[in-house]
């Protein structure tokens, strides 16, 4: 089992590129690996129900539907981060956040989680 760091800076402006982002973090966790998942810059509007009930890729499925699957991970299977600085900057509440279990982290958390992880993708 790896632990895979899926890092996602794109926002609802790609909704393509940002449901991917999800449905690879989803894939991680369906092949059995250990999900990292930090979100950050534009991507922390993903966060929000109003994105989540949107946002919806070409050929890369519905946000909500990858998120459903990623909240029903469990703690030792997936490990869940969000700027904190990204959300306060875009007026983001933490309470907005729809990842059970998301925690704010800072860039010194991003590459502390990089240095722990086996793979890191970035969309």
């Amino acid at each position: 089992m790896a632990k895979i760091l899926v890092h996602v800076t794109v926002g609802p402006n790609d909704p393509t590129r940002a449901a991917l982002a999800f449905f690879v973090a989803r894939a991680v966790l369906e092949e059995g690996h250990h999900l990292v998942l930090f979100v950050a810059g534009d991507g922390v509007h993903l966060l929000t129900p109003e994105s989540a009930a949107s946002v919806e890729g070409l050929g890369s499925g519905k946000l909500s539907d990858h998120f459903e699957a990623i909240n029903a991970a469990t703690a030792e299977k997936a490990e869940i981060y969000f700027s904190g600085m990204s959300a306060k900057a875009r007026s983001i509440s933490p309470d907005a956040i729809v990842l059970r279990g998301a925690a704010p982290g800072n860039p010194n958390k991003l590459v502390q989680l990089i240095a722990q992880s086996d793979k890191v993708i970035s969309y």
